[in-house]
């Protein structure tokens, strides 16, 4: 396809009307409305000239970051219907998918929770290195099962002997879980808690473990809380490093023009609109 049918193509999707509300808070205790429901659909027709019909056959196999999970399953959803190119999204730590591209995983794109992830591979030479963008920028915080007598009205709440076991995503290769130990660490908090700590393998597993009543807390992202599951505690992200979340382009696809295609759909109209209703914070809201 030329390069010109790729800009009439995009041109035209996004000529469409955007009805997606954003969800940002600056409060601290947040109590996530399910952003799965009541959604407006954006693309009100079928129309053949926003559909890629040459790629209908082409599949992306894109390695994300357990944290995307709803929100990159509502992007690919959109960016299916609108260019009929198959994904094939895996959800796991972001080092773990790291390590697995290092050794030849045959990924197309890789979205991390974490940019050093990601200039890491283009050291390896494992990344294109001019398909490297920032996406979006996380906040962590610390949830408690619904329904649970104990509360967090502070993150120093967690010293309290009722709670005896809290979740983290294994800081070793899971961002979210590395942010939540820096903080422990900022608030000098860290040494205290690390026996009442269990690892999950990311932070969906860490989720899991609050919502099976394994753990009286744990720490997740913003981006997969609802409110009929836990209760939320935003930590102040002054207390940790920047979560900057970044997407790439695999070196060795088959399929590098649709994968560069999918990056430009997570950072255009509807992707942005779409990772600011799940509580990310876009690129150029750093400095606002």
């Amino acid at each position: 396809m030329s390069k010109w049918s790729i800009s009439l193509i995009f041109s035209s999707l996004f000529s469409l009307t955007l009805l997606l509300s954003g969800c940002g808070s600056s409060v601290n205790t947040i109590n996530n409305t399910d952003p799965t429901k009541n959604q407006t659909s954006i693309v009100q027709s079928e129309k053949s000239t926003t559909n890629i019909k040459e790629n209908s056959k082409t599949e992306l196999t894109v390695a994300a970051a357990a944290d995307l999970v709803i929100a990159f399953k509502e992007i690919g959803d959109l960016y299916e219907k609108n260019t009929s190119i198959k994904l094939k999204q895996i959800f796991s730590s972001s080092g773990t998918a790291r390590e697995q591209i290092e050794n030849g995983a045959p990924y197309d794109v890789y979205a991390s929770a974490n940019i050093k992830f990601v200039d890491d591979l283009i050291e390896k030479d494992r990344i294109i290195a001019d398909t490297k963008e920032l996406y979006a920028i996380g906040r962590v915080g610390v949830a408690i099962k619904i329904g649970s007598t104990l509360q967090v009205k502070e993150v120093s709440d967690l010293l309290k002997p009722e709670f005896k076991k809290i979740a983290i995503a294994n800081p070793e290769h899971a961002p979210y879980g590395l942010a939540a130990k820096q903080a422990l660490e900022s608030l000098g908090l860290w040494e205290k808690l690390k026996d009442k700590m269990v690892f999950g393998k990311d932070i969906q597993d860490t989720l899991t473990l609050i919502k099976s009543g394994n753990v009286e807390a744990g720490f997740i992202s913003l981006s997969v809380v609802k409110k009929d599951e836990v209760t939320f505690l935003l930590i102040d992200d002054k207390l940790h490093k920047p979560l900057q979340q970044a997407i790439a382009v695999v070196k060795g696809t088959k399929s590098e023009k649709e994968a560069r295609i999918f990056i430009k759909f997570v950072n255009g109209e509807y992707g942005r609109e779409i990772m600011k209703k799940y509580g990310f914070v876009l690129p150029e809201e750093i400095n606002e």
